[in-house]
């Protein structure tokens, strides 16, 4: 039994100090995919006509709470005036065009997010909200950039040590109202940044990996 026991009791210190030693990771690294659906005047459906996704992301921790992401993807949104049932004062028109998007977001969580080993008091699970800007370039005859403004939430899962999936909802709304090839369909100019432009919302799924350890004499963040 005294054996039994000493063997329990060095089991217990290994495990505290490697809960103690593990190393604090500040960047993410990963990939989403999911879908995206066109909103503008051919569409006012957020579940309809909607498109493969596909993104790159990178995150910087600032601290449990809190990280700065760089997101690169593309996409395509699709739309018809034959979807729609208002009437619209031109001939039938249809467009298919690629976008692609570099955004910068801020993400808080609304608890310290992490294994249970890094922070105390910190979860597995654990829900965000996003906001953030970026620079969309979408193709057609009337190609072109345009800033959009990005608010969205989610949640987010630790399955592993270093592995993270997030799943994640957010809408793009575009300075531009030339996203589906056509601006102005009744020929009436509005003013405002977002007024009577287009835009798009985006479901993903994605898996990133912790890179970039901190180092270990450092005092750990507690949030």
């Amino acid at each position: 039994m005294r054996r039994l026991f000493a063997c329990m009791v060095a089991v217990a210190l290994s495990v505290a100090t490697y809960a103690q030693e593990e190393p604090e990771y500040k960047l993410e690294l990963g990939a989403g995919a999911g879908t995206a659906v066109y909103i503008g005047d051919f569409n006012s459906h957020l579940l309809k006509g909607m498109q493969p996704w596909g993104a790159v992301i990178v995150k910087y921790h600032l601290n449990p709470r809190m990280a700065l992401g760089l997101d690169i993807a593309t996409t395509k949104i699709k739309g018809s005036s034959d979807d729609v049932k208002t009437w619209y004062p031109i001939e039938r028109y249809a467009f298919s065009h690629q976008l692609t998007e570099t955004c910068v977001r801020f993400e808080y969580n609304f608890w310290s997010y992490g294994n249970g080993q890094e922070y105390r008091g910190s979860k597995r699970l654990a829900p965000f909200i996003t906001t953030g800007m970026g620079i969309t370039h979408h193709s057609g005859e009337n190609s072109g950039m345009a800033m959009s403004l990005l608010l969205g939430a989610g949640v987010k899962y630790k399955i592993g040590q270093r592995m993270n999936l997030t799943a994640e909802w957010g809408v793009r709304f575009s300075t531009s109202d030339q996203l589906d090839g056509r601006s102005d369909v009744y020929g009436i100019r509005s003013s405002g940044p977002f007024k009577n432009t287009d835009g798009y919302s985006v479901l993903q799924l994605a898996l990133t990996y912790d890179l970039w350890a901190k180092c270990k004499t450092c005092n750990n963040d507690r949030y």
